[in-house]
């Protein structure tokens, strides 16, 4: 059993991704995770985000580690842990020019697609349902308003102790939604099959209610 969970930043995607597999009982992949971790290296080797070619050599040679555990995803790069670095807006400013490379892309996709391989999954990013597992069994597209997206973003930030301002944050978000969905391997869609769900007025327990619900309907829900 596989749930894929797409959408934009700001969505609200990791939180409902989490719920939902611990609901189900199953393993929680967050994508976004992965080209994250790759950002956050470049920024420490001093790899410039339009470095094609060095960024995918980094995607190829460290692999991204991802450790659940009771308290969320430990992610690790070149043994470190950079659980709380990759959520820094500095890296969010630049992850998506950095996983628009095919390169990076290839090097990332084929990782997750292992993962994925055994085992039953939720898991959330851009392009899930549509590349990574485009037969996963139920597929979800959450979205939200740019507004509410940003709203969302900005208090993720606070909880880490993080002040950005929200013009700022609303710039980041629009930005973000135009490189994800403009680029030309594996932009940001609506995978075919998938649910649309709008959750700007629903709180991230309704969304998770719903997709519980979707993977009842396929039978028993058993995974």
């Amino acid at each position: 059993m596989i749930v894929a969970i797409d959408g934009p930043a700001g969505a609200g995607k990791s939180t409902v991704a989490r719920t939902v597999a611990r609901r189900l009982g199953v393993a929680y992949l967050d994508t976004g995770a992965m080209y994250r971790a790759i950002t956050w290296l470049a920024r420490e080797r001093a790899v410039a985000p339009s470095d094609a070619a060095a960024l995918a050599a980094l995607a190829r040679d460290f692999p991204i580690e991802i450790e659940p555990t009771d308290d969320g995803d430990r992610v690790r790069v070149d043994g470190r842990d950079v659980t709380r670095e990759i959520r820094m807006p500095e890296v969010a400013a630049d992850v998506s020019e950095v996983s628009a490379h095919p390169g990076v892309r290839d090097e990332v996709v084929a990782a997750q697609r292992a993962l994925l391989a055994e085992g039953s999954w939720v898991s959330d990013g851009r392009d899930v349902g549509s590349v990574v597992c485009p037969h996963a069994d139920v597929k979800v597209f959450l979205t939200a308003t740019l507004e509410e997206r940003a709203r969302r973003r900005r208090a993720d930030l606070a909880r880490r102790g993080v002040e950005v301002d929200e013009a700022t944050i609303l710039e980041d978000v629009r930005r973000r939604d135009h490189l994800d969905s403009t680029r030309a391997t594996s932009p940001l869609r609506v995978a075919e099959g998938a649910i649309v769900i709008d959750s700007s007025d629903l709180e991230a327990d309704d969304v998770a209610d719903l997709v519980v619900q979707l993977v009842r309907d396929l039978g028993d829900g058993s995974v």
